[in-house]
């Protein structure tokens, strides 16, 4: 089963991180590779899966949209019994990838399947409809989880995050002055893709290490 990952990393590492894309790109794009080779080069086992409809894009003529997140869960629960990961695992995702992962995640941290959960740029909400909030299921959030977001991410913001009702459980990176995929503007900001990603993959890896496995 393990043709249908992408995987990098030391074999070896104490903490497997298994990612998912999000709504628009597949797993093995720019965004989703950098994102991985940051947390593979901190010492991560990091694998990248596609949800079906991502990977028909491949085969098939056109473009098949994406579903609800929410009927996205049996595959990403799928997906994690297959990688049949044998030391503490992490699940997360870019955008939609996190959000799906999110909603999984609590019923496996329960029965000790997984032990935290990694969104890199959370869907907080659509684009310029900041009332529709995907927020509901992470007040009560149990999972150890960790929001990686760009402080101007438009799904996002740090000026509207701080004011949802979110577990305890969470704690959220900003990056300055990040996009969805976490880019700032040098030229305004002072940083580059890289540093951010390089902050993003420290914090991970510092966070993972507190986690109670």
């Amino acid at each position: 089963m393990l043709e249908r990952f992408l995987l990098q990393g030391p074999q070896d590492a104490r903490f497997t991180i298994l990612l998912a894309h999000g709504a628009g790109a597949p797993m093995d794009s720019a965004s989703m590779t950098a994102a991985a080779d940051a947390l593979a080069g901190v010492g991560f086992r990091v694998v990248r899966f596609e949800f079906s409809y991502m990977a028909a894009r491949r085969t098939e003529e056109g473009r098949k949209p994406p579903p609800r997140a929410e009927t996205l869960n049996p595959e990403y629960e799928a997906a994690i019994a297959a990688l049949g990961a044998g030391g503490p695992l992490i699940i997360g995702g870019k955008s939609m990838g996190g959000r799906v992962a999110s909603m999984v995640a609590d019923r496996l941290y329960d029965t000790g399947k997984i032990a935290g959960l990694l969104c890199l740029g959370y869907p907080f909400h659509p684009p310029g409809q900041p009332a529709k909030l995907r927020t509901g299921h992470l007040a009560g959030l149990k999972t150890p989880t960790l929001i990686c977001q760009g402080t101007r991410d438009e799904f996002g913001t740090k000026e509207e995050v701080p004011g949802y009702a979110l577990s305890e459980r969470i704690e959220v990176l900003w990056l300055e002055d990040g996009d969805h995929d976490l880019k700032p503007r040098k030229k305004i900001s002072g940083f580059s893709a890289a540093d951010h990603l390089a902050t993003m993959a420290k914090t991970a890896k510092a966070w993972a290490e507190r986690l109670p496995v």
